[in-house]
């Protein structure tokens, strides 16, 4: 069965558990603030897809945009002069998409199909992988950052979404993240997200670098 989604291309990747704020200008997507503020979108939620090309997409073109996303559910929302926003949104649950509609609402609409992760078997793997994800989490951040600048995510932070807040403070690309979104089975994520972070980390030593597009440097703050 599909569901009903307002839509929010986007250069970034939002995924599962993470946290991203950003600046609403554009009139169709502060008109979608306002539906959601005022609860005329169910639950505050709305799908947020990466742009393969560019930053937005005007039509239904789904050829534009990757096809699995991550729903957004508002978290926090300030209104600025001449109606912008500032918001805050918390990624939630994956999905596939099937249609976009232009016509419909002043924003894109997108029907969907919720994406449910692998089922967990075997715990006590998962479990060490975690520790093993946590290290080099660990190890990226001593690198990169000033020890006041990171921190740890909590102990009990849900293990099927630990891996992508692990990446959620990190200099990925927008194709490691869209991979890591698009990975459905919690214990191939751990593994994943463990290598990307050792391998960023031995090119930050190497390069004291990290060779990221502009968007990623901006990771902290995204325009629509």
């Amino acid at each position: 069965m599909t569901e009903t989604l307002p839509l929010f291309p986007l250069g970034a990747v939002l995924l599962p558990g993470a946290s991203m704020p950003l600046h609403i200008f554009e009139p169709r997507y502060r008109q979608l603030v306002v539906d959601l503020v005022k609860g005329l979108r169910p639950d505050r939620t709305f799908g947020v897809v990466s742009v393969r090309q560019g930053w937005d997409i005007r039509t239904d073109d789904m050829a534009a945009v990757h096809h699995v996303g991550c729903s957004a559910v508002l978290r926090e929302a300030r209104q600025l002069p001449e109606g912008r926003y500032d918001v805050v949104v918390r990624g939630h649950r994956r999905f596939r998409l099937v249609d976009v509609d232009h016509r419909a609402a002043p924003y894109l609409l997108a029907q969907i199909e919720w994406l449910p992760d692998a089922p967990v078997t075997d715990p006590d793997l998962v479990a060490k992988l975690a520790d093993l994800a946590r290290a080099a989490h660990r190890g990226y951040c001593a690198t990169a950052w000033r020890e006041e600048d990171w921190r740890e995510p909590c102990t009990t932070e849900d293990l099927t979404t630990l891996a992508n807040v692990l990446a959620e403070d990190c200099l990925l690309s927008l194709d490691d993240r869209q991979h890591l979104l698009e990975e459905g089975d919690p214990v191939r994520r751990l593994r994943m997200v463990r290598g990307l972070l050792k391998r960023e980390a031995e090119i930050l030593r190497a390069l004291r670098a990290v060779p990221a597009p502009l968007s990623e440097f901006a990771a902290d703050f995204a325009n629509n």
